[in-house]
């Protein structure tokens, strides 16, 4: 899609200092090289790791920091000190810097070599007094970062550097991310508005609005020849009745889908839009509310939010870019109804608009009545999630700061076929279980909107939230509502002070 960007990597850089004379400088850099080749060839890292150098001096570490936030390929800097880097040295670099950054607590070798070891072993390998020396100054400057402990070929660190630059790429997403609202938002709804401005400021992304004559004029101008092949491209992914192609009336619904799908998608494309919303109260000059045209934008990696939730919107597009790569999907959610029973259930849908990436087996096409809003026919993706462990994400506007909320689930196979309900579906049971985690949901200004993910983890929105310097809260396996209040409320008070008076 064209709203994917350059290719970005992560920039390792070195700390070190001329004390120690050019020989061990000379090993220092040959280390640090052959550990960012082995990163790159190890196949668990999804981000490319380039290395920078070894800084040596305050100058040559305000520079590197420099040119990190003049590259536009550069998502953010690994920092590593192989030897003691005196951290004064870091102040006016690490002040300037832009970009995220994740300090890993390394050394070279593993295991120590005790028949051999001497100062000269001593004074190259000290990572475990140059990083603490470092430690003190990101704490002192009060710098937000990712800690990652352990040796470099651990394959569980690997994983946690990988888990980071996912976060860096979404927060650079954001930095370069425009979303489209066509139309306003649903009438009288409180949870999607909120600050545009205030969210640019915070996340980086802009949200630009255009009347629907805007958007028909492009979904009009689509070819017939191009509805056509549209529909063989239909055909040949989802499961399609025979009878829906011969009924005339079926066909055409279809028709309009494929017709929104290319005028949408062109008018993404021309304006360099990585995410759009709409509403089913505002369609004038569109044949309906688009259906399964919204379900194949997201497959392709577009974020999307209804009754104009741009904040959903931006965010699932974030969480798509985090998650490339990775088997399982992302999708625009809502929790809808519930099942309560032995082991109480909600069930996750929306009225036509759920991404098709999360589906257990291939979807089929319908046309069925849409009765919310605007009462038409049309067509869309009916299936059910995949079962296994996903989360709900929810970013909210507090009016004075921004919340990510999250709650991890346990998604499960419909214990029955659903024969009449004619949207796709996600059955899940949250943690630790509905009972608390819907309560902790609404205590913390949940929406009723989220993003739902098979393929991030809580650890993956965590490193994000830091980088963008707003809250996260999470609902788990471990949470009590008593301590998830006095959570909040602590939490309330310090991003209070942290933003000053």
């Amino acid at each position: 899609m064209s709203t994917s960007r350059p290719s970005k990597a992560v920039w390792f850089v070195t700390g070190s200092q001329h004390l120690y004379g050019p020989k061990v400088l000379e090993q220092v850099a040959a280390n640090s090289a052959s550990i960012v080749n082995d990163l790159n060839a190890a196949g668990n890292i999804s981000t490319p790791v380039v290395y920078k150098g070894t800084v040596k001096t305050p100058e040559e570490i305000l520079g590197v920091c420099l040119e990190a936030n003049s590259d536009p390929s550069c998502l953010g800097l690994v920092l590593w000190m192989h030897t003691f880097s005196p951290a004064k040295m870091w102040i006016a670099g690490l002040k300037a810097l832009n970009k995220p950054w994740m300090h890993l607590h390394t050394q070279f070798n593993d295991a120590l070599p005790w028949n051999e070891i001497d100062m000269d072993f001593m004074n190259l390998n000290q990572s475990a007094h140059g990083c603490r020396e470092f430690g003190f100054i990101g704490t002192r400057l009060r710098e937000e970062r990712k800690i990652v402990v352990g040796h470099w070929k651990n394959a569980a660190v690997q994983a946690q550097i990988d888990d980071w630059a996912r976060a860096a790429r979404g927060w650079n997403e954001g930095q370069n991310l425009k979303v489209a609202r066509f139309g306003d938002n649903m009438r009288q709804v409180a949870v999607t508005e909120g600050n545009k401005v205030s969210a640019q400021i915070q996340f980086g992304y802009e949200v630009h609005a255009y009347g629907l004559g805007d958007l028909s004029e492009v979904v009009n101008s689509v070819s017939d020849s191009d509805v056509a092949n549209q529909l063989d491209l239909y055909g040949s992914e989802y499961v399609i009745a025979p009878e829906l192609l011969k009924d005339e009336h079926s066909l055409t619904m279809l028709k309009n889908e494929a017709r929104l799908e290319l005028g949408m998608k062109k008018f993404l494309e021309d304006g360099n839009f990585g995410a759009y919303t709409n509403t089913f109260e505002n369609l004038t000059g569109l044949s309906a509310l688009p259906g399964l045209a919204t379900q194949r934008l997201m497959s392709q990696g577009y974020g999307f939010g209804a009754e104009g939730d741009w904040k959903t919107a931006a965010l699932l597009r974030i969480m798509k870019v985090m998650s490339e790569g990775r088997s399982g999907g992302n999708s625009f959610m809502e929790d809808y109804t519930y099942n309560f029973g032995a082991k109480d259930q909600a069930l996750g849908a929306h009225m036509l608009e759920v991404c098709p990436s999360i589906a257990a087996e291939k979807p089929r096409i319908e046309v069925q009545r849409h009765t919310i809003g605007c009462k038409a026919d049309i067509a869309r993706l009916i299936f059910s999630a995949k079962a296994g462990p996903a989360i709900n994400v929810s970013p909210i506007d507090l009016g004075n700061r921004f919340r990510i909320l999250v709650n991890v689930v346990d998604t499960v196979t419909p214990p029955q076929e659903l024969p009449k309900l004619p949207v796709a579906h996600a059955l899940w049971e949250p943690r630790p279980n509905l009972s608390v985690a819907a309560a902790a949901w609404i205590i913390a200004g949940g929406a009723h909107h989220t993003v739902y993910s098979q393929n991030l983890t809580v650890d993956n929105i965590a490193d994000y939230a830091e980088m963008a310097g707003v809250e996260m809260v999470v609902i788990d396996e471990n949470t009590n509502i008593r301590e998830f209040k006095n959570e909040l409320r602590q939490n309330a008070a310090y991003y209070h002070l942290s933003q000053g008076l």
